[in-house]
């Protein structure tokens, strides 16, 4: 995927240098989220382009930081788990060492 981003990000620098603005090539590349896109034409038509960039920053940055929240959350309780196994491997291991102890005969 990061193929087709990086000739699709080759094509917006050709058209840039060519005059046309940012929201008709990312749009033509089909690659790029749409409200991303939408935002971009939005900020190109209405000549807030740079708070435009900014929005949309900021809510990819929300959405990858909700992903992250969503992950820890998973693997959180995958460790306690993984780690109570661990303990009770243990707890395991030495008293059976202890009983086995017990049966031997002096």
């Amino acid at each position: 995927i990061n193929r087709v981003i990086s000739d699709a990000v080759g094509n917006l620098k050709q058209a840039l240098k060519r005059g046309k603005g940012l929201s008709g090539p990312l749009q033509e590349a089909g690659v790029f989220p749409p409200m991303a896109v939408h935002m971009i034409t939005v900020g190109e038509t209405s000549g807030a382009l740079d708070e435009m960039l900014t929005k949309v920053s900021q809510t990819y940055d929300k959405e990858v930081e909700q992903a992250i929240k969503q992950v820890i959350s998973l693997i959180e309780p995958m460790m306690i788990l993984f780690m109570a196994i661990v303990i009770g491997f243990i707890v395991v291991s030495m008293l059976l060492a202890i009983f086995s102890a017990n049966d031997i005969a002096f």
